[in-house]
């Protein structure tokens, strides 16, 4: 099993506790908005809008391994609330606060509440390869068919 090292932000509400997997079988462990003091409000995202949404979080992934962070399905489909840049790469080298990149694509206001459910974290190993130019490329049947070329829609 692989281990994740968190610290807590200074302000951060402790009680939201630590990411955490919903089920037995879940892949992703859900992260939480943990807004400092004076935000625990929340905040609102307009259609069209993005945010930073801290999760009072700094972190420390094993090398070898990379945190990747998913919308939620259920914030997708109800409300339109995706991640930017999905899935979203927290390197091993990387101490920095953890926070999540929220986006409406919705057509209605959303609120984002303190201690909500806002994203998942998948924990992933990260294969890093040489790169090399070479003469020629190995030949395959399909070639430099790209974008539909193998007949599939």
């Amino acid at each position: 099993m692989v281990t994740v090292s968190f610290v807590w932000e200074d302000g951060a509400d402790r009680s939201l506790g630590l990411p955490a997997y919903e089920s037995r079988g879940a892949a992703g462990a859900d992260l939480r908005a943990n807004f400092p003091p004076g935000g625990r409000a929340g905040l609102t995202l307009e259609p069209g809008a993005r945010a930073l949404v801290p999760t009072g979080l700094r972190l420390a992934v094993p090398e070898g391994f990379e945190l990747q962070l998913r919308p939620r399905s259920g914030l997708a489909l109800k409300h339109g609330i995706t991640l930017l840049n999905s899935p979203g790469t927290i390197d091993a080298d990387y101490r920095g606060p953890l926070g999540v990149i929220l986006a409406n694509a919705g057509d209605a206001r959303f609120h984002v509440d303190h201690g909500a459910r806002i994203a998942q974290m998948i924990v992933a190993p990260v294969v890093q390869a040489r790169f090399a130019v070479v003469a020629a490329l190995d030949p395959t049947p399909r070639g430099d068919g790209g974008f539909g070329s193998t007949g599939q829609t």
